[in-house]
């Protein structure tokens, strides 16, 4: 061997044939179909971590905002409804991350308020809890049907059309807490509800003494006691005069009474006084003129009343007239009542006096 020979590099081993398997098309095909669904998968896991990233960090809500939640909607409109609105940042992330947590179910309808910030987690807590914005309706006491039927015509957050309406005094006053949305027929299904609930609640507790026969007369009464004084220190004393004069068969002689014959649920116009000839107004109503109780309430009273007439004070008071600061005084006899009513004119003419004006010689006084 020469020189340049020996300082020749020698070959590698040969590279060992590839198999036939290997080359076999089959294998090729998985080895493919293998690494598609690894990175199907990858993509997968990283779409579902930002899509749980997206969930459950801060949404895209600058300022505070509300969303109004439609009866009977489905999960896809109320995402679409709430990316419109700018509360959620994607409504598909919002549709899926609320069926993935399985309250697809629970979404409720309503009016929804929302934070700057509100993540899509805490907007499905929020709408799968109901804790929707309510709105109050306040109905006061004394208020005839017609007054509390108007009241909830002009609330705009309900919706739908009025029902018939229910008879005089079967409403409860009441402040309402509602949800927008509520349909007028379902608001003055509840207050029928609560009123029946609550005669009969405290007509089961009545003193069994009273001379009332049933629970239609009680309400009735109630109703009258209601007109007659707001002050909750002189309803169970008003009580005990109807009471009184009902057992002795007095006429009741409410001027309330006069006002709900003459004008109904609407009642007296701010401006007209009560004359005599309203005092002798053949009404049904009209207690000056009938004996014992109208035929049926002239308002809707509330608690206070009702349990004024169940337990009423006990006295032997059968007149009272207003005292000329908002309340009244009670009399037993006749000549007390007139020497009362007489005290209640001069305090109107000194009034009136200041004022400028007259006092009307028809008007009348309360209970006399």
């Amino acid at each position: 061997m020469s020189a340049s020979e020996a300082l020749r590099p020698k070959a590698g081993p040969r590279p060992p044939k590839r198999s036939r398997g290997a080359r076999n098309q089959v294998v090729v095909f998985f080895n493919l179909i293998f690494s598609a669904a690894f990175f199907v998968a990858l993509i997968a896991v990283a779409g579902a971590l930002w899509g749980r990233s997206e969930f459950n960090g801060p949404g895209p809500l600058a300022t505070q905002a509300t969303y109004v939640v439609p009866r009977n909607s489905s999960v896809e409109s109320i995402a679409n409804g709430l990316e419109r609105g700018g509360i959620v940042s994607d409504s598909r992330v919002f549709e899926y991350g609320v069926r993935i947590s399985g309250r697809a179910g629970d979404l409720k309808a309503g009016e929804y308020g929302f934070t700057p910030g509100t993540s899509m987690y805490d907007v499905m807590e929020k709408l799968s809890t109901g804790s929707s914005i309510l709105h109050s309706v306040a109905v006061p006491e004394g208020w005839t049907v017609k007054q509390i039927f108007d009241r909830v015509a002009g609330e705009e957050m309900l919706t739908g059309e009025l029902p018939p309406m229910p008879p005089e005094g079967t409403l409860r006053p009441d402040t309402y807490r509602v949800q927008r949305g509520l349909t007028r027929a379902e608001l003055i299904a509840q207050m029928r509800a609560a009123q029946t609930k609550l005669v009969e609640e405290i007509w089961a507790r009545r003193d069994r003494d009273i001379p009332v026969t049933d629970v239609g007369q009680f309400l009735t009464l109630a109703s009258i006691v209601e007109k007659e004084t707001g002050r909750a220190d002189e309803r169970s004393r008003v009580a005990s005069v109807f009471m009184n004069r009902l057992s002795q068969g007095m006429r009741l002689q409410s001027d309330p009474t006069i006002i709900y014959g003459v004008w109904g649920g609407a009642g007296k116009p701010p401006n007209e006084p009560i004359r005599q000839s309203h005092i002798r107004s053949e009404t049904a109503y009209n207690t000056y003129v009938i004996n014992g109780l109208p035929p049926g309430p002239i308002a809707n009273p509330g608690r206070a009343a009702l349990e004024a007439v169940a337990n009423p004070s006990t006295t032997e008071d059968v007149y009272f007239v207003a005292d000329g600061t908002g309340g009244h005084v009670f009399a037993t006899t006749l000549d007390e009542h007139n020497a009362n009513v007489r005290r209640y004119r001069e305090i109107e003419r000194q009034r009136a006096a200041t004022a400028g004006a007259e006092v009307d010689p028809e008007d009348p006084v309360v209970a006399q």
